[in-house]
């Protein structure tokens, strides 16, 4: 059930991001510049958050086996309908769409988090956000290549029929859970609120993964309109699923992660992944010389910055789970929606930062996004080593 949990995020989790590999096809084909069809990825960015918030915590109300499989067959429509925009606006209303309902990942994670024993769910969480690590991989590089193949459309019918596949399997096959929550949806609503305003910890984990996530979503944003660029690589949608494929090694690493976390507890993990993530704007910039040197480095730094994220996430989520066994769909709606408004603001910036300051200026954008969380990192570990207040 695990393996059929993951590769369920991996499918849900795809549909927000093959669109990054298919901005420039989205640009020709509608006849729009490429940092206006990068609009594609921040509405299905922000329609993730605005989902997170508004449909994550019925994960406490609903039972898991319903809600996971509406969720699906109305992500299979709304990119059904995305295949067929006739223009840019009406794309980005399919798109955001797509983002409010694909939100099955972070329904699992606290489902999953409560049916195993406290010293595995690192190493549970880590598996399924492999399945999920796995989705982003392989939609970038399968939308790239499709979306050359056939054109942008495409890959937008094949995610669909997944999804409405997904949707069909889950509803056979997922164990029955009990709700552990018999409040109003209002209720639940603002409980997520409340606990982002009580739970210093929870603070934490959502301005860790919310700076994050912000440049990861940067350099991938960036990086598809950097090679496509005629200036440096000219080179196709594919190329960007390419350099996806080379970070599959990230599936292994967040496992790895969980397991450390386990031993070791998730502030070492967090101060271990804030480092790579500095480190790997200075390896992204390399990327600017172009040639073999230059696509190495890009390979390299993404891979880089993949890990970092993915297995700071793993830590912030054990951190947020082991705070309440009742509240964890809430605790998973406040951490997650302040890390895809992150990201959001992070896939806007970096196709800003991209059409004024070139590749640098979004290689300069990760590089302050990994630096701001320096000072907290550093501070945090240093209570937790003196056996100080970790609560806080």
């Amino acid at each position: 059930m695990v393996l059929l949990l993951a590769v369920a995020c991996g499918v849900a989790v795809g549909n927000i991001y093959f669109p990054q590999a298919v901005s420039p096809l989205v640009a020709s084909g509608l006849g729009v510049s490429g940092d206006t069809a990068a609009l594609v990825v921040t509405a299905a960015q922000f329609g993730y958050a605005i989902g997170i918030f508004f449909l994550v915590p019925l994960g406490d109300r609903v039972p898991h086996r319903t809600l996971i499989a509406v969720l699906f067959a109305v992500t299979g429509a709304a990119l059904l309908a995305a295949s067929t925009a006739p223009a840019l606006p009406p794309l980005l209303g399919a798109s955001a769409l797509v983002g409010v309902t694909t939100v099955v990942a972070p329904i699992v994670a606290p489902m999953a988090a409560g049916l195993v024993p406290a010293e595995r769910r690192g190493a549970v969480t880590g598996t399924l956000l492999s399945g999920s690590i796995g989705g982003m991989l392989l939609s970038r590089a399968f939308g790239g290549a499709l979306g050359e193949w056939l054109g942008w459309r495409a890959p937008y019918v094949v995610t669909a029929v997944l999804a409405l596949l997904i949707a069909g399997v889950l509803a056979r096959t997922l164990p029955p859970t009990v709700p552990t929550s018999r409040q109003r949806y209002p209720a639940l609503l603002g409980e997520s609120l409340r606990l982002l305003r009580t739970e210093p910890l929870l603070r934490l984990s959502c301005f860790y993964q919310a700076a994050v996530f912000a440049g990861f979503q940067a350099v991938w944003t960036g990086v598809a309109l950097f090679l496509t660029d005629d200036d440096i690589y000219d080179l196709g949608a594919s190329a960007v699923g390419a350099l996806a494929l080379v970070n599959a090694g990230t599936m292994l690493a967040t496992p790895f992660a969980g397991r450390q976390i386990d031993r070791r507890g998730p502030d070492v993990v967090n101060a271990v992944c804030v480092g790579a993530v500095v480190a790997s704007a200075g390896v992204l910039a390399l990327g600017g010389l172009g040639g073999a040197v230059g696509l190495t480095a890009l390979a390299l730094g993404t891979l880089l910055m993949d890990v970092a994220m993915q297995s700071g996430m793993v830590a912030n989520q054990v951190r947020i789970f082991a705070l309440s066994g009742e509240a964890r769909s809430r605790l998973n709606t406040a951490y997650m929606t302040c890390a895809f408004i992150g990201g959001a603001a992070g896939s806007s910036l970096g196709a800003l930062a991209y059409s004024t300051l070139g590749w640098a200026g979004v290689c300069g954008l990760v590089a302050v996004l990994g630096a701001v969380t320096v000072p907290v990192v550093v501070r945090r570990l240093r209570r937790v080593r003196s056996g100080r207040c970790v609560s806080d």
